[in-house]
C-alpha cells in the first residue's frame, strides 16, 4: 500500500523539519517547500493527499490560494498553518479545509491521518 504523501508549505526551516520528522515516524511521505511558488510546483509534480501551508510566506499569502485549490484538488486536504492569530472565519464551512494555530499539538494533527485513513 503506498505511503500518504504530505506537502508542507512554510518557510520556517525548523517548523518543516520537526512536523515533516513527527509525519516520517507515523509512516508517512514528506515534502518540503519554503515558498509558496516552489510549494505550488511540488502539488502539481507530486500530487500529495494532505497539504499543510503558512500564510506569510516569502513570495505570497498561501491563505488566498485555498479557493483555487479546492478547485483544481477536490480531494486534497488543506491544512492551514499559522502563527498570527489570523482571521479564519472564511474557511470554516470548506470541506477538506482546517485551520491550524501555532505551536501544533502532534496528537491533533496525527488525527487528520486518522480521519483520511492512514
Amino acid at each position: 500500500m503506498p505511503k500518504v504523501k504530505v506537502l508542507i508549505i512554510d518557510d520556517e526551516e525548523d517548523f518543516c523539519e520537526n512536523i515533516g520528522s513527527f509525519f516520517k515516524t507515523i509512516g508517512l511521505e514528506v515534502l518540503t517547500a519554503g515558498s509558496l511558488t516552489d510549494g505550488l510546483r511540488l502539488l502539481e509534480e507530486q500530487s500529495p493527499e494532505v497539504l499543510f501551508m503558512d500564510n506569510n510566506l516569502p513570495d505570497g499569502e498561501g491563505w488566498k490560494q485555498t479557493t483555487c485549490l479546492i478547485k483544481k484538488y477536490p480531494s486534497l486536504n488543506i491544512n492551514l498553518i499559522t502563527a498570527y492569530n489570523e482571521s479564519s472565519h472564511e474557511f470554516k464551512n470548506l470541506l477538506n479545509v482546517n485551520v491550524w494555530e501555532k505551536p501544533l499539538s502532534l496528537r491533533k494533527l496525527a488525527s487528520v491521518f486518522n480521519r483520511i485513513g492512514s
